[in-house]
């Protein structure tokens, strides 16, 4: 026997691995009961880049509850940087993240991005337009998305996010957006 043994993760398998975890540090919080009792179901999303008028309406999971790699891809390509026209792999962690916030809003929502993956070249020219803009943002390593739903209050998404306690949750009224990520779970 050669001792090596391959996992394949799959988002089922990954998302076990955490609540066990997250369970021998916490306790059990109530966003652990909802994973628990919640079966895999494929998971869609139907997103519209402002900058850049594109739209994809595509299944990024599927029922068995592995990743669709080309439909990943898909999705990064969607949340480059618009300024610079760099790709980089945005963190299933904040897709699932907004997947979750759609639903959690009633489902099929066309979600508007207006900010996914930012190069540092962007971030820098957004830095010096505001200090607001972290030196360190997630979005240069394509783990936040700042978006809106057409329909639904800015109010209504940031409580819906606070809710879900699955990463940063930033709100933005006067800039007409919500700011989410799959880092620890805080809000300003």
């Amino acid at each position: 026997m050669s001792g090596s043994t391959h996992h394949h993760w799959t988002r089922r398998s990954f998302l076990k691995a955490s609540l066990v975890s997250a369970l021998a540090l916490v306790g059990k919080p109530v966003w652990a009961q909802e994973i628990l009792m919640t079966p895999t179901t494929e998971a869609r999303l139907t997103l519209y880049n402002t900058h850049t008028h594109e739209r994809l309406d595509v299944t990024y999971r599927q029922s068995s509850g592995e990743y669709d790699v080309e439909a990943l891809s898909a999705i990064d390509q969607l949340l480059r940087c618009h300024y610079t026209n760099k790709v980089t792999k945005i963190d299933p962690g904040v897709i699932e993240f907004v997947n979750a916030l759609d639903k959690r809003l009633g489902g099929g929502h066309e979600i508007h991005v207006i900010s996914g993956f930012r190069s540092p070249e962007y971030n820098q020219l957004l830095r010096r337009k505001s200090r607001r803009v972290a030196r360190h943002s997630l979005h240069q390593s394509g783990k936040a998305i700042d978006l809106r739903i057409p329909g639904v209050g800015l109010k209504v998404i940031r409580k819906a996010a606070l809710e879900l306690r699955h990463g940063g949750v930033g709100y933005y009224p006067r800039r007409g957006f919500i700011h989410v990520d799959s880092g620890r779970f805080r809000y300003w």
